[in-house]
């Protein structure tokens, strides 16, 4: 199922997220008026309203004083850099400002005068960074696996022979760029086994690989492998602060020295070098801490909660193949999604999109499905089900 994602943030509510929604944290005290917290089926992440954000950035700094970067060094943000490079077993971290701006300034440095660039065609390198690849660094993408999560080793390796077999001016090898998880394939990932055959391969022939891992963590758990090992097999890897982080925006790009050395000329020229990041550093250093094992137990839960909802009569869950935090939901004959979804907001404060296509939509796992025990969630679901208002 591929569903438009801005069409379903549009239909969804999603806007409208903060006024229906006091809190979707898991950690804070603020309750609605039935005085449970929320569970959030939208998001990938916490999903902070603005007063939140300010609250959490007051908190933060009461405990511990927060000291302003530079142009996105020193102060809190070496801190968070420091981090980055422990969990990615990196010798090097940078912030940006954007997730495309890491990926494509990993593009242009590993790349160096070589001008292919391999991709899925599913990745936001190809269907969502404007064709700066091109306009901006003279990169050719080459898109493989059309509508799938991810191209296997036999797959790039037929590409690459088609492309330097038949042509007479060669233009060399640049990057092979893997997005994992794939956000327009519902966050589905690309299996570890592939992800190690074509690391190995490219290493032998020494091609550069990136990994745009802006929801990384996601992947890790629910794949059960640690994002040190995920980025082992890249020369370089991104990480956005705000998909499930926390922060309000910001990405940050880890990799050898040598290459992200190279990064703060890159990041003025194209405009990227901001005067303080301190807010995203801050919240970003908060959440990240315990974030792997809290995303280890949602994984856990999403699991349970899928067995318990399916046993339900009006709703089918079913996980996606190498998927993450998203699962596909079906509905019975008869069951309305929007009255569902209504009720479920307005009774037991249980956040679900309300736009279907062919009568399926979908659910996201995150961080504020450990609000509540699964037994209560379930139970939310059954005492909705069997309102007549929603048929």
């Amino acid at each position: 199922m591929h569903i438009d994602r801005r069409n379903f943030l549009k239909s969804s509510g999603l806007g409208m997220l903060p006024v229906c929604i006091p809190s979707v944290v898991t950690e804070m005290a603020v309750r609605s008026a039935s005085g449970v917290l929320p569970v959030n089926f939208i998001r990938d992440g916490l999903g902070l309203s603005m007063t939140e954000t300010l609250d959490k950035l007051q908190e933060i700094n009461r405990k511990k004083p927060i000291v302003p970067d530079f142009y996105g060094n020193d102060g809190t943000m070496e801190e968070l850099l420091q981090l980055f490079q422990r969990l990615t077993g990196k010798e090097k971290a940078v912030y940006m400002p954007s997730g495309t701006m890491a990926n494509q300034l990993a593009i242009r440095v590993l790349s160096g005068d070589n001008t292919k660039v391999f991709v899925q065609e599913t990745s936001h390198v190809y269907r969502d960074e404007a064709d700066a690849a091109t306009a901006l660094h003279g990169k050719r993408l080459i898109p493989l696996a059309p509508g799938e999560a991810y191209f296997t080793l036999e797959a790039l390796q037929q590409s690459i022979a088609y492309h330097e077999e038949g042509e007479l001016f060669k233009s060399g090898i640049g990057v092979v760029s893997i997005e994992n998880p794939v956000r327009r394939c519902m966050g589905k990932t690309v299996p570890v086994a592939e992800l190690r055959r074509i690391s190995a391969w490219c290493r032998e022939k020494g091609y550069k690989l990136h990994l745009d891992g802006a929801r990384l963590h996601l992947a890790a758990a629910f794949a059960g492998v640690s994002v040190k090992e995920y980025a082992s097999y890249f020369d370089t890897v991104f990480i956005s602060l705000y998909k499930c982080v926390g922060a309000i925006n910001g990405a940050v790009l880890c990799g050898d020295k040598a290459v992200m050395d190279k990064m703060e000329h890159q990041i003025k020229i194209h405009g990227g070098a901001l005067y303080r990041n301190w807010h995203n550093s801050a919240l970003a250093l908060h959440y990240l801490d315990g974030l792997e094992e809290r995303l280890r137990e949602t994984a856990v839960r999403a699991r349970e909660l899928i067995g318990q909802l399916n046993r339900l009569k009006g709703l089918k869950l079913t996980p996606f193949e190498h998927g993450s935090n998203c699962v596909e939901i079906a509905y019975g004959e008869g069951v309305d999604p929007v009255k569902l979804s209504n009720y479920l907001r307005e009774k037991h404060q249980i956040v679900m999109r309300r736009s279907v296509e062919q009568g399926k939509s979908s659910l996201n796992f995150n961080e504020t499905l450990l609000n509540r025990p699964v037994k209560e969630i379930v139970e939310a679901y059954r005492e909705v089900l069997s309102r007549k208002e929603i048929f």
